[in-house]
């Protein structure tokens, strides 16, 4: 088999990497922020790389969304005005708006062409893109935060890339900072934190920075991710001021939001911390 029927992606520093058996590359440009590509693989459907690096595959995003999204909405008591930073191929959108208390779903994503580009190819995502409730706006996420009004929204969800380029200004101190003044009282905050395999120093960082900002607690979940480095990944809640082990128990028959991953036992599994990464984020 010639190398060039495997799209590959190599994980710096780490020995690995991940490789995708391809039929066709479907689409390719480059957008005013990065370069967007558009494979067919053999076994996992479409898949979105950007810059070179993987985005979303139709057979494993549902975790990550699902994960991103419905931990924290389960958790508030009743979340009514979210705000998504980043996010632009639009699966964590799709999952805020299967919960019936959300009034309005802000998304503010950088690059409208990832947004595009996705609804051309991942339209099973979008579904919800043209939902009443759903605002989509292309802006600077950080800037978002930090012109927002004090008390706007219930929960932020940050689906961002990895902590480089533009993106990492939406690891730091001050960002938390402006979310945390944005959020209204038992507000959470959701950020995607990385691989804890290979990550923990950063987990560590996010977490300290989040308490400085004056979160009263914070709370880091792992799940599966395979196609993402080391195939382990993890969100990072905050709260303000709300107790994030406590968590609404959605009725197994609640056919207003269904999942494919996520169910109660996930929610309280997912906190569970690995001894090597406890010991890392003390």
């Amino acid at each position: 088999m010639k190398k060039t029927d495997w799209y590959t992606e190599e994980w710096a520093g780490e020995g690995s990497a991940i490789s995708l058996k391809i039929r066709q590359k479907i689409h390719d440009e480059q957008s005013p922020y990065q370069r967007i590509e558009i494979y067919e693989t053999e076994t996992f459907g479409t898949l979105m790389t950007l810059d070179g690096l993987v985005m979303v595959t139709d057979r494993d995003n549902f975790i990550y969304h699902e994960m991103m999204s419905h931990p924290a909405m389960f958790t508030h008591a009743a979340p009514k005005r979210v705000l998504i930073i980043g996010g632009g191929d639009c699966g964590s959108l799709r999952e805020v708006l299967k919960h019936s208390t959300v009034e309005s779903a802000e998304q503010v994503e950088l690059d409208e062409r990832v947004t595009r580009v996705a609804e051309k190819f991942f339209p099973d995502l979008c579904e919800s893109n043209n939902n009443p409730r759903a605002k989509l706006h292309f802006a600077d996420g950080i800037q978002w935060a930090a012109d927002a009004k004090p008390e706007t929204y219930d929960i932020i969800i940050v689906d961002s890339t990895d902590p480089i380029g533009p993106a990492a200004g939406l690891f730091s101190e001050a960002f938390y900072k402006n979310c945390f003044k944005a959020l209204r009282p038992k507000g959470i905050f959701v950020g995607q934190s990385e691989s804890p395999l290979f990550h923990a120093k950063l987990i560590k960082s996010m977490r300290q920075a989040m308490t400085t900002a004056g979160f009263s607690e914070v709370a880091t979940l792992n799940f599966p991710q395979c196609t993402y480095p080391s195939g382990w990944w993890s969100a990072t809640l905050a709260g303000k001021g709300i107790n994030l082990s406590e968590f609404r128990t959605p009725a197994p028959k609640n056919k207003a939001v269904v999942t494919r991953y996520y169910n109660p036992g996930i929610h309280q599994a997912a906190s569970a911390t690995p001894e090597f990464l406890r010991k890392a984020l003390m």
